[in-house]
């Protein structure tokens, strides 16, 4: 009999020390499945201009003086379609493109750059949509001569991430290719086409730093774009 109750006592103990046990890993299972993972920050150029642009003065040759521009959509090839913040090693292998973990933008790249050029390119002349239709009266110059023909901007972006020359140094590397065309009874003729390199060093060897230097040389590819377009006379 007393056999019987000990081994009844020695039982409800194992079996309770099972149950605890089981009960742990199910709890310690629960955590690690509800655990939130971190989320990729975001990040874009920042709010851009934060004031009106002045309005030409009475007699100075500016915006209304120089043709309207078509700005055409940015194209990229597919390893910039995406949102990932890029960078390579040049140090261990340039030709390999690297996405940060936990970095994203905000919309493909070459959006970004879209916005940035239109801000930069519409201080100086009228900036027109893609298929927009205007009437010659709308293109007049103040003068009251000929209409102005729409001259047309196609971009495209060839490299935008962040190059580290060594762990600890790395520049926001931006190269596009700018081609400015114009519409004839015969088609769309070339005008001219220029390639723009442009390099800001990274205030930080990280993520952040390489969103601020690619930011900067976007700016200094903008106004260099603005620049090439003036010297044209277009």
């Amino acid at each position: 009999m007393k056999y019987a109750v000990n081994f009844i006592a020695s039982n409800a103990h194992s079996t309770g020390a099972r149950a605890l046990i089981l009960l742990f890993f199910v709890t310690l299972t629960g955590c690690s499945l509800t655990r939130p993972t971190a989320r990729p920050a975001v990040y874009d150029f920042g709010p851009g201009g934060l004031s009106s642009a002045p309005a030409p003065q009475a007699g100075h040759v500016g915006a209304s003086a120089l043709a309207p521009l078509v700005l055409e959509e940015v194209k990229a090839s597919s390893a910039l379609d995406g949102s990932a913040v890029l960078y390579r090693l040049a140090y261990t292998n340039a030709q390999q493109l690297r996405p940060y973990a936990q970095a994203r933008w905000s919309m493909p790249p070459a959006q970004l750059v879209r916005q940035r050029l239109r801000e930069q390119l519409g201080q100086d002349r009228a900036l027109l949509e893609p298929g927009a239709v205007v009437s010659a009266a709308k293109l007049a110059t103040p003068d009251g001569l000929a209409s102005v023909t729409p001259i047309n901007l196609g971009v495209e972006l060839e490299e935008f991430s962040q190059l580290f020359e060594t762990p600890g140094s790395s520049v926001g590397l931006l190269r596009l290719r700018a081609t400015l065309t114009q519409a004839s009874p015969s088609g769309a003729g070339l005008l001219a086409q220029r390639i723009i390199v442009v390099q800001r060093p990274a205030p930080s060897a990280d993520a952040v730093g390489g969103v601020q230097a690619l930011k900067l040389a976007t700016d200094a590819a903008a106004q260099e774009l603005a620049q090439w377009l003036q010297q044209l006379g277009r």
